[in-house]
């Protein structure tokens, strides 16, 4: 490690989590008196500094591909300023507020040199000058305290084995509070700060002589384990050997049963775990909850709109005649309904015109409020995907967005920017693809809305549940307390499609091999998991010439023989065949070049692409390392600190594959792909076709993802709290 000792002199860039870029003008250092005097680039995390601030910086240089040498700062120190000007200078800079040059010059004339050391021992000193007021004098003491604390606790931080922008985060959160809730119990970290996990706090902690079986060590295992289990199954809740289990597995260690409930008994004292008549829960999704539950209860209860049936009645036959549309008498009462419940769900499988509806809605919502300007905030139309979100705009021509970017997320601290007190002013919101949207943020979704804001959800519940927990949908509509329209017509395709019959046969459990290969837009291949790889490259390269966007390959699972990881590999050869004149690039074990067909991992709000998203590589720079990638004519470039957010697409998960449409999809399934075939997950790829499906793969597999009802179970009580209001 090398010491750079000096002054920022400019602030190129600055995060939201303290990660500068800055200019460094250098007074000393231990690598090279070359450096003395002039100026270097630095790279790190930093605690409320200015520019006028002398530095002790502890790091490497480094070259950047892109931005040459550079200065990585792992730790740092202020220096208390020792003569006139840098005084003066640090008196009057912006760390100290209604402190100017006038009155900092005057307390340099009053003590010194030793300013700040007279100052810090005895700041009643302070009063001697008559110029500064009360408050100057609280800012200055108060403030000097807290440049003198940050430091050391910054510095112990590091010593601790944190780095350097773990430790800004955590001063940041605790402040002056820091030491002693480290020193109380440092899993309180873990608590309470996301982005530090339970592995990384519990590694320190041990290093830091916390035994195997401390208490806190055990209840923060636990709080682990039930968020472990509710990532992993989409569970609310948990039941107490379950928890016992994965504790075990997840502290190495095995502490008795009573220990276990006794710590167990411990957190719900502490309210960070609820204990209900089902499991326990955490606390997060208790609160969010009993919010949707208070939130939707109050919705249902309140008065229906008042409108006249026969007027809405007749505004709609208008809209018929205009847009040459004519709905059956489910859609025209889900239409009906929109306009006078404060809580409406909207249900039905493929094809049954639920985008149809969303249209119709926003169309006749601004013609009957007169307003025209399709941006206008008292609609807003949303989905949990980024993906669903451009579908259903491309659909229904209405601007649409995420929730996430509708609520203002911020990446860096993981909030939002529109919550509880800083409300939307929309007056109805419409929701698509809901059988994706989970509890947390169906919460958050809310705590942005004001309390009179109309709510539609539509939605088919037969699909995937949402990957993080909860399963709002499905549990709203077992409630039987909401207005739930469901549509039942096919309108989507053709009559003589297949495509929809055999999703509504595996929705069924049914099994009805006949269906396949009558005609031309629902084919089944049988193939093995030895022959799979030949027989699905012969498909596939009929599809050579197709749009990205209207053809798709999605697998149930990942690894395996024939699981997306390696028929990426294979596709990626079909279409997109190695080229001098392409560039490529190898990323830890992947290879991308350019031309190829991406899928985003993950949301990138500040550039507009979302989890979900497909795009093509236009450029690999490999001297920047850069990779550029067109997303729907949105272009966003990627370097090595966001590589991971996306990987090839060409094969896709079906999970990833929700909220999307494809014309033709190729779906292999076989029986290598075990825990994966079951029911919601077969039904959710099969819909995800519009005009041809080819499935490949062994019947017997096919026949164990419809009989397979198993992983459709999640344990959630929102059905149950909902009712037990109305009860």
């Amino acid at each position: 490690m090398s010491r750079v000792i000096g002054n920022i002199s400019k602030t190129i860039f600055k995060s939201d989590n303290d990660y500068y870029v800055a200019i460094f003008r250098v007074k000393d250092n231990d690598v090279s008196n070359d450096y003395n005097g002039k100026t270097i680039t630095i790279t790190g995390y930093f605690y409320d500094i200015d520019d006028n601030l002398d530095l002790s910086l502890t790091g490497e240089f480094t070259n950047h591909q892109k931005y040459g040498k550079q200065f990585n700062v792992t730790s740092y120190q202020k220096i208390i300023p020792e003569d006139k000007n840098s005084i003066v200078s640090f008196f009057s800079s912006g760390l100290f507020k209604g402190i100017g040059e006038t009155k900092a010059i005057k307390i340099y004339e009053k003590f010194g040199d030793d300013a700040i050391n007279i100052i810090k021992n005895n700041p009643n000193v302070l009063y001697e000058i008559k110029s500064l007021t009360e408050k100057n004098i609280t800012t200055l003491k108060t403030k000097l305290e807290e440049l003198d604390q940050s430091t050391d606790t910054l510095l112990n931080l590091t010593e601790l084995g944190f780095t350097a922008q773990d430790a800004t985060m955590i001063y940041k959160n605790y402040k002056q509070e820091t030491v002693t809730v480290v020193n109380n119990d440092i899993y309180t970290l873990f608590y309470d700060i996301e982005k530090l996990t339970f592995q990384k706090v519990d590694r320190i902690a041990l290093k830091n002589n916390i035994k195997k079986n401390d208490s806190r060590r055990i209840k923060a295992g636990i709080i682990y384990a039930l968020r472990s289990l509710a990532n992993e199954r989409g569970d609310t809740y948990s039941l107490k050997e379950e928890i016992y289990s994965i504790l075990r597995i997840v502290i190495n260690y095995e502490p008795t049963y009573e220990d276990f409930l006794q710590e167990l008994e411990n957190l719900i004292k502490e309210l960070k775990v609820i204990e209900l008549s089902e499991g326990y829960q955490l606390m997060e999704y208790y609160e969010a909850d009993n919010n949707i539950v208070k939130r939707l209860t109050y919705l249902n209860n309140k008065e229906d709109l008042i409108y006249k049936k026969d007027y809405l009645e007749k505004k709609i036959a208008l809209f018929e005649e205009e847009n040459n549309i004519t709905y059956d008498e489910k859609q025209k009462e889900a239409i009906i309904s929109a306009f006078l419940k404060n809580i409406l769900i909207i249900t039905g499988g493929p094809g049954t015109g639920k985008t149809t509806i969303i249209k119709s809605i926003v169309s006749l919502y601004k013609e009957i409020f007169n307003q025209k300007d399709l941006d206008n905030e008292d609609i807003a139309l949303l989905a949990p995907t980024g993906r669903a979100a451009k579908r259903i705009m491309e659909s229904t021509l209405f601007k649409a967005s995420t929730i996430h970017r509708f609520l203002k997320w911020n990446k860096e601290n993981n909030k939002f920017q529109i919550n509880e007190y800083n409300k939307s002013k929309a007056k109805l919101v419409i929701i698509d693809e809901v059988s994706m949207l989970d509890t947390l943020l169906f919460s958050s979704l809310l705590n942005g809305l004001r309390y009179d804001t109309r709510i539609i959800l539509v939605g088919d519940s037969n699909q995937l549940p949402s990957v993080s927990p909860g399963e709002v949908l499905k549990d709203l509509i077992k409630t039987e307390l909401f207005q739930v329209i469901e549509l039942k017509n096919l309108y989507r395709q053709n009559d003589d499609s297949n495509i929809i019959n055999l999703a509504y046969d595996i929705n069924n459990g049914d099994i009805n091999y006949s269906i396949f290969n009558k005609n031309d837009d629902l084919l089944f291949y049988e193939a093995n998991s030895m022959d799979l790889k030949e027989k699905i490259i012969k498909i596939a390269e009929k599809y050579k010439k197709c749009s990205f966007h209207d053809f798709q390959i999605m697998a149930p699972m990942y690894k395996t023989l024939n699981g997306i990881n390696n028929l990426n590999q294979i596709m990626q050869n079909i279409f997109n065949p190695k080229s001098k004149e392409k560039n490529e690039i190898l990323i830890y074990d992947v290879l991308y070049r350019e031309g190829d067909k991406v899928l985003q991992l993950m949301n990138m709000p500040d550039d507009n692409v979302y989890n979900g998203d497909i795009g093509i590589i236009l450029e690999i720079d490999n001297l920047k390392h850069e990779i550029t990638i067109d997303f729907d004519s949105n272009i966003v470039t990627f370097n090595k600190s966001n590589f991971n957010n996306f990987t090839l697409g060409y094969v896709i998960s079906i999970h990833k594959s929700q909220g999307s449409e494809f014309k033709s999809v190729i779906i292999p399934i076989l029986n290598e792909y075990g825990r994966m075939l079951y029911r919601k997950l077969i039904y959710t790829g099969v819909t995800r076709s519009r005009q041809k499906l080819i499935l490949i793969g062994e019947k017997e597999a096919f026949a164990r993802s419809v009989k397979n009802n198993n992983n459709d179970k999640r344990k959630t009580n929102l059905c149950e709290k909902i009712k037990s209001r109305y009860s």
